[in-house]
């Protein structure tokens, strides 16, 4: 079957429109993007690495681009977070946050882009093209909320660039090999209480109690959490990674996949910014702009998958993929200037995994109706670890798709998924941002 064809040059003007759609994203199992398939989506992503029906396969399992004529796909999806916090927060000296509400709703939408190319070539080899939005997040408070020494605006933006060439050894086994140029963008905010640094600076200076710290303070305008400064830091990185995958083909109805993604490891260098800082830490060079750099290694994943089909009309898949995020034990920013102290938040996140069920169903040759299951473990090992910036817990997808071939040339696939998540607890903090107590829905 052939597909349109599309000239290189076009390809560019498509990959700059994608980059210029690409604004904002919603969290994962952890902050991973699973969504880079429109068809794939309505099977909840089941049988990811062995389905191989469109040029997807070059994110999924670049050796099921032996299947593929030449082909373009792109999609679009669109994701509704919500994050709704209550409880408590207190400052870093343990005393209650009186001031601030609960934050509001922190998730809302992200869109997520992505875009597929296939072409044939001769003896049994295909080039494909994939660009798409791996992994990012973003969450978002009210400015004055309770918890706003943990975090008020995170956001982490992803564009993957991945050439790709598969091969077919035999009628049986196919394997495929893709490079990736990935681009991170990060940023983060969060209010810093300046009053209880005083208090605890004084202390450390000889004040003899809390007492007569608060009031020294008091005296210089630095009560706490009466004189907040706003702190945002802003970085980006580029650095490659490689995926690989093998497809086997048992016969003209099963297939099986196994796919590797690997370790992107980013540097990140960009700036800090402080508004409202208090002459009285800018003084001493604390709180004033600085270079920064952190180190984000974003996880190598593994996946196996199974395809098969029972007749004419039904098939089934399933799907089994380990994310490392142990890759993730902290989140530190280092800052060039040497008498503002690094920002060190310990994540210790574990490697998860994530089982998907799917069926598809064909009442007649132009229409495909689509179903799957999935279960998403959460990285976050424990109510300690987790943070306001990504909220996350256990994860239960129940999908729902349908695809209609308009003609031999053009189809279209779309898909739904409710996300069910169980409410999560916290209760986390650090030696300058105090402790956050309280449940998310």
């Amino acid at each position: 079957m052939h597909r349109p064809f599309v000239s290189i040059s076009s390809l560019s003007r498509l990959v700059a429109g994608i980059l210029s759609l690409f604004a904002s994203h919603t969290m994962a199992a952890g902050f991973a993007l699973i969504e880079q398939s429109a068809s794939q989506m309505g099977n909840a992503f089941a049988g990811g690495s062995a389905i191989a029906n469109d040029a997807s396969t070059i994110y999924f399992n670049p050796a099921g681009l032996t299947r593929i004529p030449h082909q373009v796909v792109g999609a679009i999806h669109a994701v509704r977070t919500t994050a709704e916090f209550s409880g408590s927060a207190t400052d870093l000296l343990g005393s209650p946050v009186t001031s601030g509400g609960d934050g509001g709703d922190a998730g809302g939408i992200g869109i997520i882009p992505n875009l597929y190319y296939a072409l044939p070539m001769d003896n049994g080899f295909v080039f494909g093209l994939g660009i798409n939005v791996p992994f990012g997040l973003a969450t978002d408070y009210d400015d004055d909320w309770v918890g706003r020494y943990h975090g008020v605006k995170s956001e982490v933006s992803t564009i993957n660039i991945n050439p790709s060439l598969a091969y077919r050894v035999n009628k049986d086994f196919s394997i495929g090999f893709g490079l990736s140029l990935q681009y991170i963008d990060a940023e983060l905010s969060q209010a810093v209480d300046q009053g209880s640094l005083c208090v605890a600076n004084a202390l450390a200076g000889g004040a003899p109690d809390v007492p007569t710290a608060l009031g020294i303070c008091a005296g210089a305008g630095l009560a706490p959490q009466g004189n907040d400064a706003f702190a945002k830091v802003e970085g980006d990185d580029w650095s490659p990674g490689i995926n690989f995958g093998i497809l086997f083909e048992p016969g003209d109805h099963t297939r099986i996949g196994l796919a590797y993604r690997s370790q992107v490891k980013h540097q990140l260098h960009g700036d800090a910014t402080f508004s409202n800082a208090h002459p009285a830490f800018t003084s001493t060079s604390v709180f004033v702009p600085s270079d920064i750099e952190a180190q984000v290694d974003l996880p190598q994943t593994a996946s196996l998958s199974i395809y098969h089909d029972l007749n004419s009309q039904w098939s089934v898949m399933a799907d089994a993929t380990w994310t490392g995020w142990k890759s993730f034990p902290e989140l530190k920013i280092k800052y060039q200037d040497s008498n503002q102290p690094d920002s060190v938040t310990d994540e210790s996140w574990n490697n998860n995994m994530r089982y998907a069920l799917g069926v598809d169903y064909r009442p007649n040759s132009r229409w495909t109706l689509r179903g799957g299951v999935a279960l998403d473990r959460t990285p976050i090992p424990d109510e300690v670890h987790r943070t306001p910036r990504i909220p996350g817990e256990d994860r239960t997808w129940v999908a729902i798709g349908a695809g209609y071939r308009l003609s031999q040339a053009l189809s279209v696939d779309v898909g739904y998924a409710h996300l069910f998540v169980k409410d999560p607890e916290m209760r986390s903090g650090t030696a300058t941002s105090g402790i956050l107590d309280g449940e998310y829905d």
